[in-house]
């Protein structure tokens, strides 16, 4: 395909898509040998275009397929075999022996795929190839085999076979990390007495040997909590937020903090919020206090309310009251989306073969208070294959994802009136399919499948592991707090700005949701994942511009973006990004939730008078809440105005690939603040930040600082 892969195309023509490509291939299952449907549309398209019509009938989906064929052995080849080099059968190579196991399809009854795992079995034994192990699920059929190059190649042949890989690799560096003693660690990077604190709201913090001489204090709500974590969850978290990436520091030899730390207790020993304590007010306060009590303006709340998913419709009290507080307090909340419960009875196989599909169900939308719109959601993606040695010798044991793919438990958006939630995803861990125990494992107890933190009883052990999205949220605000350490005075909006314009979906988690569309990728990944240096950071060939501002209601700002002459003309692929944070008030009563709008356009090919005059006189009119211009001077930024300002945290890309030099040496962004029912609310508060970027190593900072200075 070149089009859209989207499955349900498919299954309308009575074809099963049962798997997928980084390279755009499908496999596809038809329970009819004519393939009625399909042959229909095939004529269709090949008759033309008919009169009147732009273009032949279904051509947006016959129009995306190259080419059509039979499975082929290379087709077989599983990806880790092809990332060692075999992406052919002749590449496996005749007196040499491989460890590899063999999938077949699920296309029958557990009986006829026993019986044709026996005969794959039994042909492979009669030339010499020795099974190590099998495992005949509900619907995953597997033999490991231990065989010569030729035995392979002859297999890659078999219809019934699904696919021949290599046994996943186990990861040895969380498994190793968790047992390690204190004598045994590097030295413990100085933290300053000014960096920036990081609250972490939920079942307190220990005083581990590792961060707690950067405990700037600790309170509880209500104060019959206590403060000690005998919980252990706050203590994974505040871990996170303060080392980032652990298990990549303790592998790099380096323990470097990046923040401080207070915390709230709000969750009584069983992780459960005390039953004489309205939610929305015991967070009130608890955030309220840790700000004016610390001068905290970071805060993670890796918790949420399980009875309550988020179904489209109103957001409830507790994600009002942050929204309210990020407004009123002029701080980041950093929430994470939570995590979807394992499947239960034969269906947990399931979790590995309908892996990512089930993410979009709509039981897997976000839990309260992930819908908030001031707040930063985070949702979560895999640090690999979470395999550990002991267990992976059994071909049995099946792992879901592959580094940087969303994670199988993160739960999904979109957020109030379709907003693009969650906000983020990174790294929360990933979960492994072990039929020896009927159910999957996560980092909780197989270190290798989770995010390496902090244990709250260090006496006992210092470091632990979890997978969830609790684990991701921290590790962005560990980002954020870095970005405030750089920009000290910076606003919650710029916070988050910054935050946005780092981000990007991984490759990975792109190829691997590719079958479900973009809509699906957005409502999973969000704007993606934050790269700090490119968040806080220019660098020669990549410009960051960034403004703090305010709009009455109703009124617009134009800024300058200024082009240099390489990016107009210069060959390759460029981009200009904006990301725009503000924080309207919020009333949970209304369906139109945020009390006002704020949106953007990139204008270019215009002169400023104009652009000002259109605005002035279009900016009370029928037209709708952004005043359009014509398409020619609109830069085409993706996603597109209406789904980008259903968010108070936007972020939209122009790319260019040919010469835009007749368009000038200036751009426009102008930036418009809408009514909605909040008439009173004054002066709306807004940050905007601009990324102008080249693929090629071409010196925009230096052209850009040049053409600065003359200005001045």
């Amino acid at each position: 395909m070149s089009g859209a892969l989207l499955e349900e195309d498919w299954n309308q023509l009575d074809l099963t898509v049962l798997s997928s490509d980084e390279d755009r291939t499908l496999v596809l299952f038809s329970s009819t040998d004519d393939l009625t449907q399909f042959r229909e549309r095939l004529a269709a398209y090949a008759r033309g275009t008919p009169p009147g019509r732009q273009h032949p009938p279904y051509n947006a989906f016959i129009g995306g397929i190259e080419s059509i064929g039979t499975v082929e052995p290379k087709d077989r080849i599983g990806i880790r075999a092809r990332e060692s080099g075999l992406s052919e059968a002749d590449d496996f190579l005749a007196g040499r022996q491989y460890t590899v196991d063999v999938e077949l399809w699920d296309l029958g009854r557990r009986e006829m795929r026993e019986r044709k795992l026996n005969q794959v079995a039994d042909y492979a034994a009669a030339r010499g190839a020795e099974e190590l192990d099998r495992y005949i699920g509900p619907s995953i059929t597997l033999v490991r085999l231990r065989c010569d190059g030729d035995v392979i190649r002859t297999l890659l042949g078999v219809e019934d076979v699904q696919e021949i890989d290599f046994p996943a690799v186990p990861d040895a560096t969380t498994g190793n990390a968790i047992d390690r003693a204190l004598t045994e660690l590097p030295p413990l990077g100085p933290v300053a007495d000014d960096a920036p604190l990081v609250g972490i709201i939920d079942s307190g913090i220990t005083d581990h040997p590792l961060i707690e001489d950067i405990i700037a204090g600790a309170i509880a709500v209500p104060e019959s909590l206590g403060t000690a974590d005998d919980f252990g969850h706050g203590t994974r978290v505040a871990g996170i937020a303060v080392f980032g990436d652990l298990r990549g520091q303790l592998a790099a030899g380096t323990l470097e903090r990046g923040a401080r730390l207070c915390a709230a207790k709000v969750v009584d020993r069983n992780g459960a919020f005390p039953e004489r304590r309205l939610t929305p007010s015991q967070m009130r306060e608890a955030v309220t206090r840790l700000n004016q009590e610390f001068g905290c303006r970071i805060f993670v709340i890796a918790l949420g309310d399980r009875s309550r998913i988020y179904d489209g419709g109103k957001v409830g009290p507790w994600a009002a009251t942050l929204d309210e507080l990020v407004a009123e307090l002029d701080v980041v909340i950093i929430v994470s989306a939570g995590n979807r419960s394992p499947r239960s009875g034969n269906r947990i196989e399931q979790a590995v073969t309908e892996y990512p599909s089930y993410l979009t169900e709509e039981t897997n939308r976000l839990f309260e208070p992930a819908g908030a719109i001031n707040v930063v959601t985070v949702g979560s993606l895999a640090h690999n294959e979470g395999l550990e040695e002991r267990i992976a010798d059994s071909v049995g044991v099946r792992t879901i994802t592959r580094t940087a793919e969303p994670s199988p438990f993160t739960r999904v958006g979109p957020g109030i009136r379709g907003a693009i939630k969650p906000d983020l995803v990174d790294i929360g861990g990933t979960l492994i399919y072990d039929p020896v125990v009927q159910r999957l494992r996560g980092g909780e107890d197989l270190a290798e499948a989770g995010v390496l933190s902090l244990h709250n009883r260090p006496v006992d052990r210092l470091f632990s592991a979890g997978s969830g999205t609790s684990y991701s949220a921290p590790l962005v605000a560990f980002k954020a707090a870095q970005i405030l350490g750089r920009f000290p005075n910076s606003s919650a909006n710029l916070i988050r700005a910054l935050l946005a314009i780092g981000a990007t979906v991984p490759a990975a988690a792109t190829a691997r949701l590719q079958l479900l569309g973009t809509e699906a990728e957005r409502a999973i990944c969000g704007h993606g994942q934050t790269d700090l240096e490119r968040a806080a950071f220019s660098d020669d060939s990549r410009v960051v511009l960034y403004a703090e501002d305010e709009l009455e209601v109703d009124h617009f700002a134009v800024y300058q973006i200024p082009i240099p002459e390489d990016f107009q003309t210069e060959r390759g692929r460029r981009t200009i990004r904006v990301s725009l944070a503000y924080d309207p008030p919020v009333r949970h009563t209304r369906r139109d939730y945020a009390g006002n709008s704020i949106g953007f356009r990139l204008i270019r090919g215009c002169e400023p008078d104009f652009i000002f005059e259109h605005f002035r006189r279009r900016v009370v009119s029928e037209e709708g809440p952004f005043p359009e211009m014509e398409n020619r001077f609109n830069c085409n930024l993706t996603p597109n105005p209406t789904l980008r300002e259903k968010s108070s945290l936007q972020l939209a890309t122009a790319t260019f690939q040919r010469d835009v030099s007749r368009y000038g040496d200036t751009y426009y962004l102008v930036v418009r603040c809408a009514g909605g029912w909040a008439v009173d609310v004054g002066r709306q508060r807004f940050a905007v930040v601009v990324e102008i970027a080249h693929e090629a190593e071409v010196q925009l900072y230096e052209r850009l600082r040049q053409r600065v200075r003359v200005q001045i």
